[in-house]
């Protein structure tokens, strides 16, 4: 597997994260490692993302740091030139996926059904992301694409919480789960950064209950 991936699933959750001011991401970024949670999926729905990899990825550079929400191959571009060490998209997109294959950069695209697992097994994927898990059918459906696809793993994000999660991770097929009630929007604009980082630690604990460290 993977180094990243590696990282990643020992890791166990990833917090999408969404930064509406790049002066927000050094101390996310030290709340996030400080609790112990030290990755962070930035998402490119806002002007501020590329500065705030940079950002994290300069001022902590032992963190896992990278792009979501990426839906063009110049947005690629623009995020492994500011530090981010992998790429996530919502949807399987085969040009952006071939893109970073074939520049060796690491991608976990959305997929959402049997279809897309396919389109991504034939770029060579082994990872995929579920995306939007609950919505789209949960643990449930992960379980029952799963068995035909046994060298897949997944990534599920979207409607997970810390009420879930744990069935989640619990489930040996799921390489890591993404989510944002550790990181949401309210805590970061108002500066609670001592909150993030106590929800970080609270995640840590969760990832060694479910798998029994």
């Amino acid at each position: 597997m993977d180094k990243v991936l590696e990282q990643i699933q020992e890791i166990g959750i990833v917090p999408v994260v969404v930064l509406n001011d790049a002066k927000d991401a050094e101390p996310l970024a030290k709340a996030l490692c400080d609790g112990g949670l030290a990755c962070a999926e930035v998402t490119f729905r806002t002007a501020a993302a590329e500065e705030s990899i940079r950002i994290m990825s300069e001022k902590f550079p032992d963190m896992l740091v990278g792009a979501g929400t990426v839906l063009t191959t110049e947005q690629v571009d623009r995020a492994v030139a500011a530090g981010a060490k992998f790429i996530v998209s919502p949807g399987l997109n085969p040009r952006i996926v071939k893109y970073c294959v074939d520049k060796g950069i690491l991608i976990t695209p959305g997929c959402a059904n049997p279809s897309d697992i396919e389109q991504a097994l034939e770029q060579g994927l082994e990872v995929v992301k579920f995306f939007p898990a609950e919505a789209a059918g949960g643990l449930k459906m992960i379980k029952a694409m799963a068995a035909p696809y046994v060298g897949v793993k997944f990534m599920p994000t979207g409607g997970i919480n810390q009420n879930n999660v744990r069935e989640y991770l619990a489930y040996d097929r799921i390489l890591a789960c993404g989510g944002s009630w550790m990181v949401k929007s309210d805590l970061v604009d108002a500066g609670k950064f001592d909150e993030i980082e106590k929800l970080a630690r609270e995640c840590v604990d969760i990832v060694k209950e479910s798998r029994g460290k």
